[in-house]
């Protein structure tokens, strides 16, 4: 059986055609994300699990913690606000970034992303997913040897001022 040189051409030109429509399909198969209204609407699928991966790593949470499941369609309601930590996480998320701006002279990248950051959710969670609250009157000293001076004497040691946050005058650039 003799194959045509022209029936050869045909099926190659045939086959790089359809190889071309799919690579075209499969990239408009990448969901374009809704319902972001603190994290930038141009956010690549990387950045936002990069994003999503910290936020639950620093909690020790799930992504069921912040967002819905849909028991219809048996899958994650990513767009949903029916819970109200992803409300919560939204307003964690412009605190620390006006934080890092204001006190750390973070600056935000092409897609709105804070380039560097001082302040972030294990900041205050350290691995918790609601952060612990002390009453800074009743916390214990850390310091072992501590007692606090007894009623009309001076103090062994002058108690330590706490530290400012730093200015952008004063902060160190890496």
């Amino acid at each position: 059986m003799k194959i045509s040189r022209h029936a050869l051409v045909t099926a190659g030109l045939l086959s790089a055609v359809c190889f071309m429509a799919m690579a075209t399909a499969a990239k408009q198969d990448d969901p374009a994300f809704t319902n972001l209204k603190v994290l930038p609407k141009n956010i690549t699928k990387e950045q936002l699990h990069s994003v999503m991966d910290n936020w639950s790593h620093s909690l020790k949470v799930r992504c069921s913690f912040c967002h819905q499941f849909n028991a219809e369609t048996k899958k994650m309601d990513w767009a949903s606000d029916a819970k109200s930590e992803k409300q919560i996480a939204r307003s964690m998320f412009k605190m620390t970034d006006d934080i890092n701006k204001k006190y750390f002279g973070a600056a935000k990248d092409s897609t709105g992303m804070v380039v560097a950051t001082a302040v972030n959710c294990y900041t205050c969670h350290k691995g918790n997913p609601h952060p612990e609250v002390v009453d800074a009157a009743a916390a214990k000293p850390d310091r072992p040897n501590w007692a606090p001076p007894a009623p009309g004497s001076q103090p062994t040691t002058p108690p330590t001022p706490p530290t400012p946050p730093p200015t952008p005058e004063t902060q160190t650039k890496p």
